[in-house]
């Protein structure tokens, strides 16, 4: 079946999906999970409403993330997810196939490109753009990426981390990591579990994250209560965390994307990282909104100026859209 007439944009994520349709702006923001019927063999919701049944479901009903790292683990389950998405996105208004941009990881193989633009064609687009994160990510933030200037950004996601210094519109040094935000959450459930002998879900980490997350507790003091289950007893407790505690359970995850950001520029040629000391560092992705991120890297990189960019959550889909008024910006791209 035919879609519609105007070409969209996607932030194909590990944990969040966003779709920006040309001359509309962002149409869709949901997770990136699928609920399905294991006996049934079918998909049963996908989105808000299947996250909600991470946890509470029966045996026989699983919510899942079809996305592992930033590429496809289940490509049935991403390829309805994708489906479901894109018209839940444009309604009624499915006339004619579109052009389409969907957003990766630096670091995919050429398998998992391929598999992203058949699941782009199997959804219904007539031609289909593999872009890179970091390069849309640094035109959502609006850096000068066409320029003979460079540029780095640090596009901080669910499931990768990418750092990337860009210049005339080709990324010349990146390193890509298997660890962002879900990661975050996994440090922090181990913390608690360590520490107090106490399991929490994935969604209460989520929210200790969110709530109280940081790398620079001095600047920040804060606490919450929460629920977990006591591994002794076997029994549901409550239990105060604070700020600080978060910041000492989330501080190796920050320091693995610092080296990440040194590594980069260490690779980086000279001019190059010369422009980077004096325009800065871009954070990007819904990592750039834990707190005291920003002090952090620029401390431990000798004073070098990050900025939080606006809107760090939408970057990578407001820059597929930049990117479909001229396709220009993807001469790069992975086509079909």
């Amino acid at each position: 079946m035919s879609l519609f007439g105007r070409d969209i944009g996607i932030d194909l994520g590990t944990a969040n999906t966003i779709i920006f349709e040309r001359g509309k702006g962002i149409i869709l923001r949901e997770p990136s999970v699928v609920a399905a019927d294991e006996k049934k063999k079918e998909v049963i919701a996908v989105g808000e409403e299947a996250k909600k049944m991470v946890g509470r479901t029966p045996g026989t009903i699983s919510a899942i993330r079809p996305l592992k790292d930033g590429v496809i683990a289940d490509y049935n389950c991403t390829l309805q997810m994708l489906n479901r998405f894109i018209r839940k996105a444009v309604g009624k208004r499915m006339f004619v196939k579109p052009r389409l941009i969907i957003c990766v990881p630096a670091g995919v193989t050429k398998v998992e490109k391929k598999a992203v633009i058949e699941a782009g064609l199997e959804a219904g687009a007539k031609e289909v753009f593999v872009a890179e994160e970091s390069i849309m990510a640094a035109l959502g933030a609006g850096l000068p990426v066409l320029e003979p200037t460079g540029n780095m950004i640090v596009d901080i996601g669910g499931g990768t981390s990418e750092v990337a210094v860009i210049s005339m519109g080709r990324i010349v040094t990146s390193t890509t990591l298997r660890i962002a935000g879900d990661r975050f959450d996994e440090v922090i459930s181990q913390y608690i579990r360590k520490k107090y002998r106490l399991f929490i879900g994935n969604r209460t980490a989520e929210n200790i994250k969110i709530k109280l997350g940081n790398l620079f507790p001095s600047d920040y003091s804060d606490e919450m209560e929460i629920r977990g289950r006591n591994m002794t007893q076997g029994l549901p407790v409550n239990l105060t965390i604070t700020s600080d505690e978060v910041a000492e359970a989330m501080e190796d995850i920050g320091n693995e994307l610092l080296e990440a950001v040194r590594s980069t520029l260490e690779r980086t040629p000279p001019e190059l990282a010369a422009d980077v000391m004096v325009n800065g560092i871009y954070l990007t992705g819904g990592g750039a909104l834990i707190r005291g991120i920003d002090k952090f890297i620029s401390t431990r990189t000798g004073n070098i100026p990050v900025y939080i960019a606006e809107n760090p959550l939408d970057c990578v889909a407001i820059g597929t859209g930049k990117a479909l008024e001229n396709l220009d910006y993807l001469s790069g791209a992975t086509k079909k």
